[in-house]
């Protein structure tokens, strides 16, 4: 497609193949779906490859509070832009292009805040799984399907706002990019930005899966004086080291009567200036609390608890001085910061590649769902020009 020149598609409905969830539970379908052109201030994108990610697995099993059927998953995408609708001005067909789930329209009191990088201007609307006019592009066998995350990327096209996409540089390859959208972004940031880990620092992150091993890249770029991961997989340890940890901590080969809290606290003189829960288990929350040094230690809490859990501590813990905080995409504002993140990624500043265990085509979604599940996959890729 020659840049900046609108296709023979603009403004008609694709029909192409996307991996459709039509319950909670069930395997993904392979369907033909119909994609409708953008609207104003939407931009359709041809989605070329996307990364599977744990929070898509936590929507289809049912267990998400906003996860609603039948729907297209998938928010860990990079491809081309096809058409974009009127009034878009950052990004124009031919563009190699990121979607984000947390957009950044630059214009809300969010945007303006400078103390997060959440934007308020579609919540509603993305929480609900429609486009901000309340309506869905997606329809297959007769029936509207949902977006999610503002991004539906298991689907060859896809349309979002233009807040929810960023244009890259056309030579960083897009089976690599994607991992930007989610995974990666989502650990390094929570480390550089969201924490802001000082150099000599103490760090332990729990869960050693592509966003904790994150984590620990954006720790070790901060120059971390210790990292400790937890993880109760040993074969994560190696994975854990070739990524910076210094340290790697199994809770289930702890001697009897002694906690991760009690281990870390004694590795740590007194407890982690940092750490970092990527498990989504509210029980390891706490302990990721507990494990912070008094007066000052900081531990944010990245991954997703289940619906209805809650985390608890003793107010003593807050009291003295130790700080919970969460943080969504790492803290980075994607429309702002995404091109930094590839740039470093292309001067071979930021690992990305590393992260890459499996590969799978579109025909095979379900095949990655179930590779995830694993203990040797940290991120699948897929393929979606592959059916």
């Amino acid at each position: 497609m020659q840049q900046n020149a609108m296709p023979s598609t603009a403004g008609t409905t694709i029909k192409c193949k996307a991996a459709v969830a039509w319950e909670a539970g069930k395997d993904l379908t392979m369907e033909e779906v119909e994609v409708a052109p953008p609207k104003a201030h939407e931009v359709r994108i041809e989605v070329y490859y996307t990364g599977v990610c744990h929070t898509d697995a936590y929507t289809l099993s049912g267990k998400d509070p906003e996860g609603a059927f039948p729907v297209i998953l998938g928010h860990e995408g990079a491809g081309i832009v096809e058409s974009v609708g009127e009034g878009v001005t950052d990004v124009k067909p031919g563009d190699h292009v990121v979607a984000l789930y947390t957009p950044e329209c630059k214009e809300c009191k969010f945007c303006k805040s400078g103390k997060t990088n959440l934007c308020g201007k579609i919540r509603t609307s993305q929480g609900k799984g429609v486009m901000p006019d309340g309506t869905t592009r997606f329809r297959c066998r007769g029936k509207d399907l949902l977006h999610y995350m503002g991004t539906s990327t298991f689907s060859q096209f896809t349309v979002v706002a233009d807040i929810s996409v960023v244009a890259v540089q056309p030579d960083a390859p897009m089976d690599r990019t994607c991992l930007l959208g989610c995974g990666v972004t989502t650990g390094y940031g929570a480390a550089r930005v969201t924490a802001k880990v000082e150099a000599g620092s103490s760090v332990a992150v729990f869960g050693a899966g592509c966003v904790g091993l994150s984590v620990v890249q954006g720790a070790l770029i901060n120059k971390a004086g210790s990292i400790i991961v937890v993880d109760v997989n040993p074969a994560k340890e190696s994975w854990a080291r070739k990524f910076g940890a210094t340290d790697f901590v199994n809770p289930n080969e702890l001697p009897e009567g002694e906690s991760i809290v009690d281990r870390l606290i004694s590795m740590t003189d007194g407890g982690c200036d940092y750490t970092f829960d990527c498990t989504g288990n509210v029980k390891i929350m706490r302990a990721a609390l507990e494990a912070c040094h008094k007066g000052w230690g900081e531990s944010i809490i990245i991954g997703v608890a289940a619906a209805g859990q809650e985390i608890s501590t003793r107010p003593f813990q807050l009291v003295t001085g130790r700080v919970w905080k969460g943080c969504a995409f790492g803290g980075i504002k994607g429309r702002s910061q995404m091109k930094e993140l590839v740039s470093d990624y292309l001067k071979g500043a930021l690992k990305v590649d590393e992260f890459i265990t499996h590969r799978k085509t579109l025909a095979d979604i379900n095949a990655a769902f179930e590779a995830m599940k694993g203990g040797d996959c940290i991120r699948c890729v897929v393929d979606m020009r592959k059916t």
